[in-house]
């Protein structure tokens, strides 16, 4: 069973290491569900005296006012060694044999946390005695409660010690050792009060009595030690400590220690409670049970560190990785931040499934085939044909081509304007057709960028990323426009002759040339020239509605799914590690968050490790 509090030892040790000294914050506490035993007493109870006596040194600060002024998370360690010394775990390569320079390395790490200040400290000092005459256990010394603040401390100071011992002795984990001295009167015992107030049923809670020595004569404790007055739980224990002049004299611990159980023995009134009185009854009671509330809590802690582990990891994970070191390591990881970002576009472009369990597809293809099988149709079909093959506009323009001399045969240069002044109208949609497609892109880059849990890690990549995808797509939008529209232009440019050879031949001339210029072509025969020019423009319009897709997936789809970050990429081979940097450059408050979680990752895997070891040797 030894070994259980070893354990523990081993895990509070490694919680102080990392920062987790239960205090509230953010992250989750390992310490606070540790069982703990918090020593708990007004100024001048003889709690220091207690904890001498149970380490039997002399090795605590004492003096006026307020003394503990940070936890003292005392470990004590049984060795069969006939040597004792100490270890602080701030100094871990430090073994005290001398215990006066352990009060005195007490008193300045309290002060290097403090400054010096009489204020209070919630960070705990650990210390570890390794000693044949102790017994393993671990106690929690905490600073006196008081009444009134001294000189140099706040007024708070009374309100803040009180917050701090009930920040540890409220949690269900904690044992509460309540020290009262038995020459004042329990009922103002500042101990007891704020024992009762956390542990109301007194099921944490041991009572201790000190000072029993110094009762008024024709008064004892009998009634309180037998459990008859202030009744607990758990039985009273009574302590008989060093008087102020054995401390003076600095009379030796183990010496007082006989003289305690002669008192408990020699005294007629306490005689028959001697069996169990005295500061070594009250350590091995202590010990024991500790062991017994450790034992209770090690299925529930490996519970509860199980699951710890698996929060955190996905914290961690969400998170994303730390910044690599150097210049290579910057390179590699902007490039895989980016392949992953290029992925998510490529996924919402080709509609790829990216949630099983829902079946919701990535709709970025189908919006893109709806700009080809809706909208460009739909905005070809609204040009005002009809307005450019109104009579008087096909009189105007098949007049003004024959000029000052009427055509022989047939009006050709008058078809020829007609035709191309419809044509040169479908530029619009087309060049609406590129837009919406770049639209739809752009949008797919804002979406794939939001995704990519690594660029909301950087802003500044998350930027330039952004601006290079961008860019990428004006590119190819231009390049879109400019091979588009020459389809248009194509069009217009020469005209499918064999469409013309296969109308039907007008017998007639089409019109009288000795007629004036403005009345040369009769209505009917304009009507007919409408209508042809109608029909070859309706099929031109049929052909574009194919190939203007087909260029723009070329120059703009195709483009965008297989090199939307190339240009980025050469730019990225040539920057030095500090532009790199730059572009890493997390949000200050994520990175500590990060570097917080790892250290408490690590407490709660060192913790399993070493309840698992335990585990697996029984």
């Amino acid at each position: 069973m030894e070994n259980l509090i070893s354990l523990v030892n081993k895990i509070q040790r490694a919680c102080t290491a990392l920062g987790d000294h239960g205090e509230g914050s953010a992250l989750p506490t390992l310490w606070d569900s540790l069982p703990s035993i918090a020593v708990v007493g007004g100024q001048s109870s003889g709690k220091s005296s207690v904890l001498e006596s149970i380490v039997g040194k002399d090795f605590l600060p004492r003096g006026s006012g307020i003394v503990t002024r940070r936890p003292l998370v005392l470990q004590l360690h049984k060795v069969d060694e006939n040597r004792e010394w100490a270890e602080f775990m701030h100094l871990p390569r430090k073994r005290f044999t001398d215990f006066a320079a352990v009060r005195k390395e007490i008193q300045d790490e309290t002060d290097r946390e403090t400054g010096r200040s009489k204020a209070i400290s919630t960070v705990p000092i650990h210390l570890s005695i390794y000693s044949p005459h102790v017994v393993n256990l671990t106690l929690v010394d905490l600073p006196g409660l008081t009444k009134v603040a001294v000189e140099g401390q706040p007024e708070s100071i009374v309100q803040d010690i009180e917050n701090m011992v009930r920040s540890y002795i409220e949690k269900p984990n904690c044992i509460i050792l309540a020290i009262s001295p038995a020459n004042q009167d329990l009922a103002t015992s500042d101990a007891i009060k704020i024992a009762r107030e956390v542990d109301p049923k007194g099921e944490r809670t041991f009572g201790v009595l000190t000072k029993v020595d110094l009762m008024d004569k024709g008064t004892d404790a009998v009634e309180i030690l037998e459990g008859r007055q202030f009744r607990l739980q758990y039985p009273w224990v009574g302590v008989v400590n060093r008087s102020q002049a054995d401390i003076n004299k600095n009379v030796d611990m183990m010496a007082a220690r006989r003289r305690e159980r002669d008192f408990w023995t020699n005294s007629p009134e306490y005689r028959h409670l001697a069996h169990r009185m005295g500061s070594e009854f009250l350590a091995k009671m202590m010990s024991k049970h500790l062991e017994s509330v450790i034992k209770s809590r090690i299925p529930g802690l490996q519970s509860l560190i199980s699951k710890t582990i698996i929060e955190l990891e996905t914290e961690l994970s969400r998170l994303g990785k730390p910044v690599a070191s150097d210049a290579g390591g910057k390179l590699y990881q902007i490039m895989e931040i980016c392949r992953g970002f290029d992925q998510s576009f490529k996924e919402h472009l080709d509609g790829v499934y990216f949630q099983l369990i829902n079946l919701r597809s990535r709709p970025g293809g189908d919006k893109i085939y709806g700009v080809f099988d809706n909208q460009l149709p739909a905005a070809i079909k609204r040009l005002q044909f009809d307005k450019h093959l109104s009579m008087d506009n096909v009189r105007k323009l098949i007049t003004e081509a024959d000029g000052y001399q009427p055509h022989l045969i047939a009006p050709e240069q008058g078809y020829r304007r007609l035709i191309e002044s419809c044509l040169t109208s479908i530029r619009g949609p087309a060049e609406a057709a590129v837009d919406a497609v770049h639209a739809i892109l752009k949008d797919l880059v804002h979406k794939a960028i939001s995704e990519t849990a690594e660029l909301r890690q950087y802003p500044t990549l998350r930027v330039e990323v952004l601006n290079a995808a961008t860019e990428a797509l004006e590119r190819m939008r231009d390049e879109s426009k400019r091979a588009t529209l020459q389809l248009v232009d194509m069009e217009c440019g020469y005209l499918t002759v064999d469409f013309f050879r296969k109308l039907p031949q007008d017998v007639e001339k089409g019109g009288n040339p000795t007629h004036s210029i403005f009345d040369r072509y009769n209505d009917s025969y304009l009507r007919r020239i409408g209508s042809t020019v109608l029909s070859y423009v309706n099929m031109v319009c049929a052909t574009l509605r194919n190939s203007i897709p087909k260029s723009i997936v070329y120059c703009q789809v195709r483009e965008a799914k297989r090199s939307l970050l190339d240009h980025f990429f050469t730019e990225l081979g040539g920057k030095e590690a500090k532009a790199l940097g730059k572009m890493l450059d997390e949000d200050p408050a994520i990175m500590q968050r990060r570097i917080n979680l790892q250290k408490r990752l690590e407490l709660y895997r060192t913790a399993q490790s070493e309840i698992d070891a335990l585990t697996w040797a029984k």
